[in-house]
This record gives C-alpha cells, sequence and structure tokens, in this order.
C-alpha cells in the first residue's frame, strides 16, 4: 500500500507539473499578443504635441477630433474621403473657445463619454480573451496527442465495456477446448456462487493467464466467461496502455480498475498483455513508459479485493517474454493452456461454426476434422465459411461434402491457378514429381495412404501435391514414421533425377522440411547415434513459430550439419532405390496422371496393386475404409498448415 501511495504522490506531482506548464505557456503567449497588440497600435496611433495639433487645424488637415477624458484623438484628411490608415492624439489642455476655433477652422467636435470601469472591463478582455483562446487551443492538442484524461483528458481508460446481453457468446459457442472451459467454469461459479466458496474459506483467484497460438479462440473465451457470468466485461488490448507521454499507461491503469471496482463484480480482459507485461531487461535499455504502466499494474493487482468479485484475464502467446513478477502466485493465479485442438475438439468446432450452414445430408464432418489436424479454430471457421461460398458459386442451395474439401484446400493450399498453363514437357516433370511421392509413400510401410494426387497449380505456389490420409489421431511420432516422412519427401527429386537425368527447383519445399526433420531429430528428440540423447537446442516462441537456437560450440554445430547431411542423403538414396525397383508403377501412374490431371488415391492404388500382381483379396481392408477420408500431408503445401 506504501507503494501505490507513492505512486498516487508522483502522479500528483506529474499533474501539477502539468498545470504550471500550462498556466506558463498561457502568460507567454499573453505577453507576445499584448507585445503585437502595443506595436500595432504604436503604428496606427501616434502622439503629437498641441501646437502640431493646432497647426494641422489651422492648415485644413484635421477632418475631425474626438474628445475622450484628457485625450484629443485626431482623424486627418484623406484625399479620396476614407479612414486614415493613420490617427494622431494630443493631450487636452483647458480651453474653453477650443470648440468654437475648431468650428471657424470647419473641425467636427465629437465628445466620447468614458468611465473607469468601462477601462477596467476592455483592459480585462484584451487580456483574457487571448488567454483563453490559448489555453482552448493547447487543450486540444494535448487531447489529440494524449487521447483523453488526466488533466486535459490524457491518460483516461479506453476500455470498452461489454455486458453480457452485448457479447452474446456462452461456454456452447466455444468448441475443442473442453480442459480450459473446465477452469474457468469454476471462476463463474465463484462469481454467481461467492458464499458457497468463502465459507470454507476460498478466494476467488486474482488472475488466470490464457495462453495458446493465434486463432485458438483465447479472446472468445473471455467473452464466454463474462457472458455466463452475467457480469460486465472491461475488454482492452495491451497496446491500449501505451503511449508517447511516460506516466499515461500508468495512469490508465489506475482509471480502469477504479471504474471495474465501482462495477464489481466484473471482468477485466487484457487482450496481448506481452504488449505491456514484457521483462523489465535493462541490460540493452529499457522503455520508461512501458515499464511504468507495468509497475501500476502490479501494484493494482496486489491492492484490489478479490471479495467483490474482481477477476483479471490476460491473454498472450507468448509466455516466455513475460515478467516474472507478473506471473507470480498471488496475481495471474492461473495458467489455462488453450491449445490447437485433437480430432474431437476439431468436430465439435466444426459443429459450431456449421450449426447456421445449411448443410446436405452426406456431410461428414468427421472426414473433415480428421482432414485439418493442426489447424485451430480460425482456420476452421474459415473453411466453414468458403464451403458455403464455393456452394453458392456452384449455384447449390446446400454445403456438400465435395464443397468441404475444396474449402479445405482453398484454405491450405489456395485456389486452383486456371490461367497458369504448364507446357507438355514441364507438366511432365511435374507428374512424374508428385507420383514419385506418391508411389515413395505406397511402398513404405510406416507411411499413410495416399488420397489424392494433382498436377492442377495452386495460388499459393504450388505446382501440384499428393495428400494422405492419417491411420488415427496422432501426438507422437516414431522413429521409423519420420524416417518413412523424409524418405517420402525425397521421393519428387529422386523421381525427376531416374526420369528426365536432371533436377529442378520444384524440390525447394520438400528438402526445407526435410531438413527440419533430420536436424530436429539430431538435436531435438535424441534420435542420432552420434549425439544419443544429448539436447542441443532451446525452442522459442512456443507457441508461434517454435523456433529453435542452438546452445551448442561451433564446433558440435559443425557435426551437428554432416549428421543432418547423412541421414538426407540415405533417405535420397533409399527413395531412388524404390523407384527404381518399381519403374513400371512410376512410368504407368506418372502418365494416368498427366492426362486426368488429379486422381484420387484409389485410383492410383489400383495401378500400383495391378502392376503389383497383389490379388484383391490380399489388399488391406483397413486402408479400403478409410479411404472416404482426406488429410494433407503434402510435401508442398503441409507446412502451410503447421
Amino acid at each position: 500500500m506504501d507503494n501505490k501511495g507513492n505512486n498516487n504522490q508522483s502522479n500528483n506531482n506529474k499533474n501539477g507539473m502539468t498545470l504550471l506548464i500550462f498556466i506558463l505557456v498561457g502568460l507567454a503567449v499573453l505577453f507576445i499578443a499584448s507585445m503585437v497588440s502595443s506595436s500595432i497600435s504604436s503604428m496606427t496611433n501616434q502622439e503629437i504635441s498641441y501646437t502640431e495639433f493646432m497647426d494641422m487645424v489651422e492648415a485644413g488637415q484635421v477632418d475631425s477630433v474626438v474628445f475622450t477624458g484628457n485625450r484629443i484623438e485626431i482623424h486627418p484628411k484623406t484625399e479620396d474621403g476614407r479612414m486614415p490608415l493613420v490617427t494622431y492624439y494630443t493631450v487636452r489642455l483647458p480651453h474653453d473657445e477650443v470648440t468654437t476655433w475648431l468650428q471657424e477652422n470647419g473641425v467636427d467636435a465629437i465628445g466620447e463619454e468614458t468611465s473607469a470601469t468601462t477601462s477596467i472591463i476592455t483592459s480585462i478582455l484584451s487580456f483574457v480573451i487571448p488567454l483563453a483562446l490559448c489555453w482552448l487551443l493547447l487543450a486540444f492538442v494535448m487531447r489529440k496527442m494524449g487521447g483523453g484524461g488526466g488533466v486535459m483528458g490524457v491518460g483516461k481508460s479506453t476500455a470498452k465495456v461489454y455486458v453480457e446481453k452485448q457479447t452474446g457468446v456462452t461456454f456452447k459457442d466455444v468448441a475443442g477446448q473442453d480442459e480450459a472451459k473446465e477452469s474457468l467454469q469454476e471462476v463463474v461459479d465463484f462469481l454467481h456462487n461467492p458464499r458457497k466458496y468463502t465459507e470454507i474459506g476460498a478466494k476467488l483467484p486474482k488472475g488466470a493467464l490464457l495462453v495458446g497460438p493465434p486463432g485458438t479462440g483465447k479472446t472468445l473465451l473471455a467473452k464466454a466467461v463474462a457472458g455466463e457470468a452475467k457480469v460486465p466485461f472491461f475488454s482492452l488490448a495491451g497496446s491500449d496502455f501505451v503511449e508517447m507521454f511516460v506516466g499515461v499507461g500508468a495512469s490508465r491503469v489506475r482509471d480502469l480498475f477504479k471504474e471495474a471496482q465501482k462495477q464489481a463484480p466484473c471482468i477485466i480482459f487484457i487482450d496481448e498483455i506481452d504488449a505491456i507485461g514484457k521483462s523489465r531487461d535493462t541490460r540493452y535499455g529499457g522503455n520508461d513508459e512501458r515499464e511504468q504502466t507495468l509497475n501500476q499494474l502490479l501494484a493494482e493487482m496486489d491492492g484490489f479485493d478479490t471479495s467483490k468479485g474482481l477477476l483479471i484475464l490476460a491473454a498472450t502467446n507468448r509466455p516466455e517474454v513475460l515478467d516474472k513478477a507478473l506471473l507470480r502466485p498471488g496475481r495471474f493465479d492461473r495458467r489455462i493452456i488453450v491449445d490447437k485442438p485433437d480430432l474431437k475438439g476439431r468436430k465439435e468446432t466444426l459443429k459450431v461454426h456449421a450449426k447456421n450452414v445449411l448443410m446436405d445430408d452426406s456431410v461428414d464432418l468427421d472426414a473433415i476434422a480428421l482432414a485439418t489436424s493442426g489447424a485451430v479454430g480460425s482456420d476452421l471457421a474459415s473453411m466453414i465459411n468458403e464451403a458455403a461460398i464455393n456452394a453458392v458459386k456452384h449455384g447449390r442451395k446446400y454445403v456438400t461434402q465435395e464443397d468441404l474439401f475444396e474449402s479445405v484446400e482453398v484454405v491450405i493450399a489456395g485456389k486452383e491457378k486456371k490461367d497458369r498453363i504448364m507446357g507438355p514437357k514441364e507438366k511432365k516433370l511435374v507428374a512424374y514429381h508428385e507420383v514419385g511421392h506418391a508411389l515413395v509413400m505406397a511402398l513404405e510401410k510406416d507411411s499413410e495412404p495416399v488420397q489424392k494426387i494433382t498436377i492442377v497449380p495452386r495460388t499459393m505456389g504450388a505446382l501440384g501435391y499428393t495428400m494422405q490420409v492419417p491411420e488415427e489421431e496422432k501426438y507422437l511420432k516414431t522413429k521409423n514414421e519420420l524416417l518413412a516422412d523424409l524418405v517420402g519427401f525425397m521421393g519428387g527429386r529422386a523421381a525427376e533425377e531416374i526420369t528426365f537425368d536432371s533436377v529442378t527447383t520444384g524440390a525447394s519445399n520438400d528438402i526445407e522440411r526435410a531438413t527440419n526433420i533430420a536436424r530436429a531429430m539430431v538435436t531435438q528428440y535424441g534420435m542420432s547415434e552420434k549425439f544419443g540423447l544429448m539436447g542441443l537446442v532451446t525452442i522459442e516462441n512456443q507457441y508461434l513459430d517454435g523456433r529453435a537456437t542452438l546452445n551448442c560450440g561451433e564446433e558440435t554445430a559443425s557435426q551437428i550439419d554432416k549428421e543432418v547431411m547423412k541421414i538426407l542423403q540415405d533417405s535420397y538414396e533409399k527413395a531412388k532405390n524404390l523407384l527404381l525397383a518399381n519403374r513400371n508403377i512410376l512410368d504407368e501412374a506418372a502418365e494416368y496422371l498427366y492426362e486426368h490431371e488429379t486422381i484420387t488415391g484409389k485410383e492410383f492404388m489400383e495401378i500400383f496393386y495391378r502392376l503389383k500382381g497383389t490379388p484383391q483379396e490380399e489388399r488391406p481392408e483397413e486402408r479400403k475404409e478409410r479411404e472416404s477420408h482426406i488429410n494433407f500431408k503434402d510435401p508442398e503445401t503441409e507446412a502451410k498448415m503447421e
């Protein structure tokens, strides 16, 4: 509480300094205005002696005079009769016959009554009006620069308040995150029935941190909590607190918590909290505004009373950069992982997004869920929407399974590029490349069966791709499965070399993905004979790109490169040997694909079994059953989904 008092005192000092600056600037502008006014007045109204005045009258140069108090204002004659640019004045001497004398010389004499009060009011207005205009101008500029609050509006919270009837979101609208909903359901129950928790001595958690990859529904979950609890919902982004003025963010934090405590019970949601909650590491220079905002947030989280029902939710996909003081118990008591949904979660998510879409009876969402391994909620929502658009484009009133399959391809690989026409030689080369992938995958026992092969170019860069079907939802991969994947990636390049005695740039993505897997086997998974179980990398940004950073010496890094190169070379040699041993299948399947451009996994396997001489009764039954499913494990495009 002492820290909070010090912060308040510091804030008052800043407000006082701001007010003092306003006053000094106003006085400076007033002084300048007075100087300018005096300068203009001295140029247009000049003082002369009484004798000069008399000479001007007698010479016929005066048009009229005005008697005001102890002064005579002199208006000289002009040739065109207009107002003179310069007027004169002189002291008024006691002269009873001055009026008669002026009349004799043809000068109009005008009397003007003045009072001390009028003079004072005129003087005050001449100073007050410029000062007021100056003050209003500065206030306008500060409001534009600061965004409201403080002395002139700077520092006021820009939080948008959502209540239950406005969000319209409940836990029924959030699918595929059962564990996260269970953790938050306890919070909702506490807000509804606090007595049964307080009777046993339990306290409401002060905060919960929602952590997960982008698009998994963290913001939606926070709105659902407010919708279920039927309490006010304060929603902000971390960047809303950050301004160019030091102390503004801290002021907004205070304003937010003060307003929230008035409306308690309520929920405060801060999205992308890493914008203000980064670790206070000053080794490479800090940001005073962000650090003061974070300090104020920490002080406010320590200061409020949870018995009033005030809960803070925050979301981030970079928990590793957050300050340790922010994550300790008593501030964010819970860390709730909102990860990519599994097979069951993807199916439930598809149902949620498809509830308002007219679906044909033939639609099988299980197949689409199986096809979209690694997809997040936003991906699935986009797929349903693309399927509906595709149905309208083809004149259908219902979404079919074909529309859904096409939407999966559109979201992952892009639309077909019908205007890109490949020449016969290039088209045949792509056909051999894709059949090389498919044939190696079919020959590898630890690989998954082929679902579809196409050489129709897509907008995301793939000239063709091969799709596979997962046998089941998997969370782990064996070493043999990873090696089978490597051989499958090399199948396209191997087919090019065998058939055309040359290689092309078409295998660039295959090589990139194969290299990543081989390097992970060596440095992360402990699957290398040379290094054994030694971990050689550190994973950064787990929920974003998952980049691996080496934590070994240069000599070890060189040995890692050699080990990766050996694994890739062995996989390539194995792919070549498999294709050479089955050259007849490669040629016929490539010719068939060249003619039809797109073939199904069933058509490819018919060619494979026929040329292999495999009788119908010996063909694997489980693969036939899985032919209705679809999954992208395309060496050219699967990386886009992951």
